[in-house]
């Protein structure tokens, strides 16, 4: 009997993996989180990129600057 309650719980895994998958996505569903982003929240994504990925000052400043411009152009359409 020892391999039948194996496969019990081996299905009660797989099950919750179904609910959890399921539930992801009807979260993403509702929460509508595929829309396009804010001016200002992807000038921050875009700030935080900069810090991550630039290790000298003017690189830097010109990635913020280049965030900003971005940040202005974003803003002139309306979004």
């Amino acid at each position: 009997m020892e391999g039948s309650q194996g496969w019990s719980s081996f299905g009660m895994l797989v099950i919750l993996a179904i609910a959890v998958a399921v539930g992801y996505y009807a979260y993403k569903g509702i929460s509508g989180s595929d829309e396009a982003p804010s001016c200002k929240s992807a000038l921050n994504y875009c700030m935080k990129s900069c810090r991550r990925t630039t290790t000298e000052a003017p690189a830097a400043q010109a990635c913020q600057e280049a965030c900003q411009r971005d940040q202005a152009a974003c803003e002139r359409q309306g979004r």
